[in-house]
């Protein structure tokens, strides 16, 4: 039987697609769905864990207002106060939500933009000096990445773990030589889209007194090359406006803009 040809491109990703896929890469403990919103929580780790995501909220206007008021009474009841996640993306009309919730007094933070880049085109092998894991994250990689990107809320640290074995992934860690201490850690979630897959890129961390090594893009490299080898045809990342290094970085290695979200919060 013939080998079947891997594809010259890629299908977009647009719509509700593309938000099942982020939410994907990063999976919420728990996940209530709430009049077309996902309300997820974590223990309260992490803002991509414990946001409300609109997949197909209601278009009528008392409709809509009648499901903020749901999940406002249901996140107050556990003690909690809503953050919704809102994105500007090809095939997602959030406005009508933003506009609702700003009259409800939330208030928009800065962006964080959403990269794509296709992988049928991925040729570069993987570092040759790095330990790879695909499935569950290994304890070594584990501690190191904690080390390198504590988080400062009760129980994160077990939190963490539970999020990322969510979804099988591939862990990568790039060990110093001398020390014999990891000090650059990257993950690459595998979400499963129809009959394809999609990696999506998190957890990228480098020791401060490593950095401007080129290690970071070793590890951006190296992940994207697996992905691909692991049949994923388009690899995601999310970053924040403020982060010139890393948006410098990602748009060299071909990832370009395909949408952006922001949190709303209410004081």
């Amino acid at each position: 039987m013939p080998k079947r040809s891997r594809p010259t491109s890629s299908p977009a990703l647009a719509g509700a697609a593309l938000l099942e896929t982020l939410l994907g890469g990063w999976r919420a403990l728990s996940r209530l769905e709430v009049d077309g919103f996902a309300v997820q929580r974590s223990r309260g780790v992490t803002r991509r864990a414990n946001s409300v995501v609109p997949i197909d909220p209601p278009t009528d206007t008392a409709a809509l207002d009648a499901a903020l008021t749901r999940i406002e009474s249901l996140l107050g009841a556990a003690g909690e106060t809503p953050t919704f996640r809102l994105f500007t993306a090809n095939g997602l009309d959030h406005e009508p939500v933003r506009a609702a919730l700003e009259q409800r007094g939330y208030a928009a933070g800065p962006p964080v933009h959403v990269l794509l880049r296709p992988l049928a085109d991925h040729r570069t092998a993987p570092d040759p000096r790095a330990a790879i894991t695909v499935g569950a994250p290994p304890e070594d990689w584990l501690e190191a990445s904690w080390r390198l990107a504590p988080r400062p809320e009760e129980g994160a640290r077990e939190t963490l773990r539970d999020l990322m074995a969510g979804t099988p992934a591939i862990y990568l860690a790039l060990t110093d030589p001398e020390s014999r201490e990891i000090d650059v850690v990257g993950r690459a979630a595998l979400v499963p889209h129809r009959r394809r897959t999609i990696a999506v890129l998190d957890q990228i961390a480098v020791d401060p007194g490593r950095r401007r090594e080129g290690l970071g893009r070793a590890v951006v490299r190296s992940l994207l090359s697996l992905a691909a080898v692991q049949g994923a045809d388009l690899a995601l990342l999310e970053v924040e406006t403020g982060n010139t290094a890393a948006r410098a970085l990602y748009r060299g290695e071909g990832f370009t803009p395909c949408g952006e979200y922001r949190y709303l919060t209410r004081p």
